[in-house]
């Protein structure tokens, strides 16, 4: 389809301004402002979030949702009610109701009729499945969301719907789409997928960065801060990806499968409305900041809903010396011998930073830091039990003795696991801005458990016959990587440079990265499961590192708990390139 065709045909414009609970505040009002939409998204939510609103509602039982929604609202809702623009967001987090009545006094505090409507049936925890559990939502689908807009609501709150589905339900309500309609379903996930985690779909968190437009914003005189992402979706569930004009950052392949590949697994992106084949989807580079998406087929969604479960775990505590000069190693080993018998706590786990070049030219350049990590059930040991012998050494340890903060109190942690249950268990309700209630029917055909189509066969060699260079794998190859519960999620792919060598780097990445070439590239992964999965439309390879991150990013004691500069560390990883290729 041609790009005069899609600017013709019948499309739903829907924009996102929100990719995680603390994104930029004033995102709402430009996405309203900068240009025509018909639906405004906000992701807020995340297994991290559920954990952080869970504890909130332990203070405050009225609580429990995200709070900047509501500044955002009380800044915007008159805005999007002139301009039409539906509002279609997460915010919810575990009390949908409570955000919903919030949103309406909002609404009668600046004399508007706004009708809000709100999908819940997510939190479990009534149900006593988990004992202990501190949240247990279930993934809800995009149906609820739709109903609600058939019924004419301006505003629709959720609790822990999939991020994707505050793209679907909108797509659904505009078309007319039915549970069948598995691939129409399939291109709105993957629109959803693409527009959830905000700006990283314009050049936020992306490898290529120094490839982005330069513009300077004409009311602050520095860079201007990226645009948020919008999706043109089609009847047929194909789309473009833009942003509004004159924002900055960019739409390019390669900032679209920079969010494609973000925390995903196999080549099956399973959902509560349809199983989605990443592997099929196709971008076209259309137009400056259009990329075309088609291609996306669909199956019928798993029989079970996944669960997003938070336990309270226990308390911990860091603290940090700085290790200056020379004998960095001997000086790691005294104080570790020093402090070690004294701490109580069930878990302590030492880390290191690089050891300093040999004549570093400003202190801190040649120092380095040495970091102490405790862990227990209860505050007491990693209280002033860990505390108080840590600041006892400060004269009677190693020379140069400092921390990098003073002592602090311990703080709880949470742990994630995801868990499943039967749909006949999940009550998916919509409450009708009116207040009445309606149940969200179940799809009636599903698919078999997750198949291994795009698994990385076994490993075979690239032909050894060539010349070849030691460079970094990053020389052609973009990243982006995070975190999935305790397992780390690492995308890469051949950048589009235009290149007439595409085509054969992608056969080589795809020959290079096995299971064994992972572990060489993460030897903290040298003991772990690892999968890899083909996305050749993407030119791209998906890792999937179980384990790697332990419990989740609440509980993790890694320096980078969410995996977020995984990909960032591989891509500087040198390894043998063929000299054709370069």
């Amino acid at each position: 389809m041609s790009l005069d065709e899609l600017d013709h045909r019948d499309v739903l414009r829907v924009g996102n301004c929100s990719g995680f609970y603390g994104d930029r505040l004033s995102a709402m009002r430009e996405m309203l402002e900068g240009g025509p939409l018909d639906v405004l998204t906000g992701d807020y939510l995340a297994e991290l979030t559920m954990l952080i609103l869970g504890k909130d509602t332990m203070k405050d039982a009225s609580l429990g949702y995200a709070r900047t929604f509501v500044r955002q609202a009380e800044d915007c809702l008159g805005l999007a009610l002139e301009r039409g623009v539906k509002i279609v967001a997460n915010a919810g987090g575990l009390n949908p109701a409570g955000l919903a009545d919030r949103l309406r006094e909002v609404a009668t505090g600046l004399g508007l009729d706004a009708k809000v409507a709100h999908v819940e049936g997510d939190d479990l925890r009534p149900l006593g499945l988990w004992e202990g559990a501190l949240t247990a939502n279930a993934y809800l689908g995009g149906f609820g969301i739709a109903r609600a807009l058939e019924q004419g609501a301006d505003v629709v709150v959720t609790g822990r719907v999939t991020d994707a589905s505050l793209v679907v339900g909108p797509a659904v309500a505009r078309f007319g789409w039915s549970p069948e309609d598995h691939d129409r379903l399939a291109g709105a996930v993957v629109a959803g997928h693409v527009l959830e985690c905000g700006t990283q779909a314009t050049g936020g968190n992306f490898s290529g960065f120094r490839s982005l437009p330069v513009s300077t914003s004409s009311t602050t005189g520095g860079p201007t801060p990226l645009g948020f992402p919008l999706a043109e979706i089609g009847p047929d569930g194909s789309f473009v990806v833009t942003k509004h004009p004159g924002t900055g950052g960019a739409v390019t392949v390669d900032t679209v499968t920079a969010q494609l590949v973000y925390e995903i697994q196999s080549t099956r992106y399973l959902g509560p409305d349809v199983t989605t084949h990443l592997d099929s989807i196709r971008l076209e580079q259309q137009d400056t900041d259009r990329v075309a998406v088609s291609g996306v087929v669909g199956s019928p969604p798993p029989a079970r809903l996944k669960v997003c479960v938070n336990e309270l775990g226990g308390f911990r505590n860091t603290a940090e010396f700085v290790l200056t000069g020379l004998e960095i190693e001997a000086k790691a080993d005294w104080v570790r011998e020093q402090l070690t018998p004294q701490l109580t706590a069930a878990t302590v786990s030492w880390t290191r930073t690089a050891l300093p070049p040999a004549d570093a030219d400003t202190e801190e350049g040649a120092s380095c830091l040495l970091r102490c990590t405790v862990m227990d059930s209860s505050p007491d040991p990693v209280g002033k039990a860990f505390t108080g012998p840590a600041i006892e050494l400060a004269l009677a340890s190693y020379p140069g003795f400092t921390m990098t903060a003073p002592p602090s109190a311990p703080t709880p942690y949470g742990v994630y696991r995801p868990e499943y249950v039967d749909r006949d268990q999940v009550a998916h309700t919509v409450v009708h801005a009116d207040g009445t209630r309606e149940s969200v029917a179940d799809p009636t055909g599903f698919s078999e458990p997750d198949p291994v189509e795009g698994l990385r066969p076994s490993p075979y060699p690239a032909p050894a016959d060539l010349l070849n260079r030691r460079m970094p794998l990053g020389t052609f190859v973009h990243a982006r990587s995070g975190d999935k519960g305790g397992d780390a999620n690492l995308g890469l792919w051949i950048t589009h440079d235009g290149s007439d060598k595409y085509d054969a780097r992608v056969t080589w990445l795809t020959k290079l990265i096995t299971p064994k070439k992972v572990r060489e590239l993460v030897p903290e992964a040298a003991d772990l499961e690892i999968e890899v999965y083909v996305l050749p439309n993407l030119g791209a390879v998906n890792v999937l590192i179980r384990g790697l991150l332990g419990q989740g990013v609440a509980a993790s004691t890694r320096f980078d708990p969410q995996a977020k500069g995984l990909g960032e560390w591989v891509r500087s990883r040198p390894v043998h390139i063929q000299e054709v290729l370069l």
